[in-house]
Parts: C-alpha cells; sequence; structure tokens
C-alpha cells in the first residue's frame, strides 16, 4: 500500500489522482493539517533561511515509510530543503509536470491573458 504525501498548494485533480494511482501505484493520499497548509501557502519572503522553517515539514514526513512518494511543489528554496530531506528518508519526491494553454483577450484597451494546465505525468526529483 503505498502513499502521495502532498506538499504543495492545491487540491489534486481528478487527473492527478487517476495518474497517481494507475502509475505510482498508489493508493492513498495525505493531505498536510490546515495549518501546515497555510504555512506551506505562505513562505515569508523576508526569510533568510529556511532550516527552522522547514522542521514542521520534516514532521508530518515522518509519519512516511521508505518507497512512499512525497509530492513536493512550492517555494523553491523550501522544495529543496524538503526533497532533500525525503531522499534522506528513502522516500520517492515527485513534482506534477503540465500542458500550458494561453489565449490573449483583448476587452477595449485591457488585455487579458487565460491559461489553462492539463496535468501530463509526475517526474521524479
Amino acid at each position: 500500500m503505498k502513499k502521495l504525501y502532498l506538499l504543495f498548494s492545491h487540491k489534486l485533480t481528478p487527473e492527478q489522482i487517476e495518474d497517481a494511482k494507475k502509475n505510482l501505484g498508489v493508493d492513498d493520499f495525505v493531505y498536510m493539517p490546515a495549518i501546515l497548509q497555510e504555512k506551506w501557502s505562505n513562505v515569508p519572503a523576508e526569510m533568510e533561511e529556511l532550516g527552522e522553517y522547514s522542521k514542521d515539514f520534516m514532521k508530518f514526513l515522518d509519519t512516511a515509510k521508505a518507497g512512499d512518494y512525497v509530492l513536493i511543489q512550492g517555494d523553491f528554496g523550501l522544495t529543496y530543503e524538503l526533497v532533500n530531506y525525503a531522499k534522506g528518508k528513502n522516500l520517492i519526491p515527485v513534482y506534477a509536470t503540465t500542458k500550458r494553454y494561453s489565449k490573449e483577450v483583448n476587452s477595449g484597451n485591457k488585455i487579458f491573458k487565460l491559461s489553462k494546465f492539463d496535468h501530463v505525468r509526475f517526474r521524479k526529483y
């Protein structure tokens, strides 16, 4: 029974859930508690280094077993810290790849850019 721990700011899409089940063999998805989710989504830009800040996320990953997957996407520095931590615990860190489609729409003297992202696959770090 493989788990996918989720360290990112969004909910999985149905396509991502299907892909994780089919291609990673995942049958359980572990979201962060709300307080960690809020912390993950709001990394203070003013912080010089993230070693202390990352400890709560490391503690969250301490419940994972070797061979479990971890989807890690977010602040580059925090992602780097946690990818290395996950690898040190024999977890498998991954990120989601997408195809992006964009279109510019003119409305009067304003231009809006619309983007659509389609999930393609999970890729190992």
